[in-house]
């Protein structure tokens, strides 16, 4: 039997699973009410639908936040898929399909961290992983959601949810998890650290 000391850093612990829970219900219930607030401003995008997406980066927060408290792989993916999963038993009106895009947009911020050996956890690294986590949406939307929208108008998606990404889920997620660090919340975790 292997002790702590001999145990791998990316095997995982009761903690460890239960922050990722903890994490993705707390966002997840921020989810449902983002939803609302989505539903609630659509009228003020009326005139350039495709601006509302400035508001997107809330949805892609949770693979790269999980990542960055956790560090371990597979935590960008459980901590999506746990908000999703409690946004959709909420209610959305989006449907199970936010299940599927809880996944892959807890599993390309972790791409990112992978290819970086998960080594690199600074704002860099965070901004590129929320970039990644942009690519669920844009591919799913513009082809399941806007698909008729002239191409100036996916364009301009793209671009906002890119953007709203990089600033709310890589900027606000690599600020919340320094935040955390300096308050002791992330003591049992080498983000304690920074």
């Amino acid at each position: 039997m292997k002790t702590t000391a001999q145990r791998s850093p990316y095997a995982w612990r009761t903690v460890d699973i239960v922050v990722a829970a903890v994490l993705g219900v707390a966002i997840g219930v921020i989810f449902w009410f983002w939803g609302m607030l989505w539903q609630a401003t659509a009228p003020l995008f009326v005139f350039f639908p495709p601006a509302q997406a400035v508001i997107y980066g809330i949805w892609l927060l949770p693979g790269v936040l999980g990542m960055l408290v956790l560090r371990k792989p597979g935590a960008g993916v459980l901590t999506s898929v746990a908000a999703a999963t409690v946004s959709a038993l909420l209610g959305t009106h989006w449907g199970m399909i936010v299940l599927v895009a809880g996944f892959f947009q807890g599993l390309l911020p972790e791409l990112v961290f992978l290819a970086g050996r998960y080594r690199s956890w600074g704002m860099a690294a965070s901004v590129l992983a929320a970039a990644a986590a942009a690519l669920a949406p844009i591919g799913m939307d513009l082809t399941m959601t806007y698909a008729d929208w002239p191409a100036s108008f996916m364009a301009a998606y793209a671009a906002f949810v890119a953007a709203s990404s990089v600033l709310i889920a890589g900027v606000g997620g690599r600020l919340l998890t320094t935040a955390l660090a300096r308050a002791g919340a992330l003591t049992p975790f080498p983000s304690a650290r920074g």
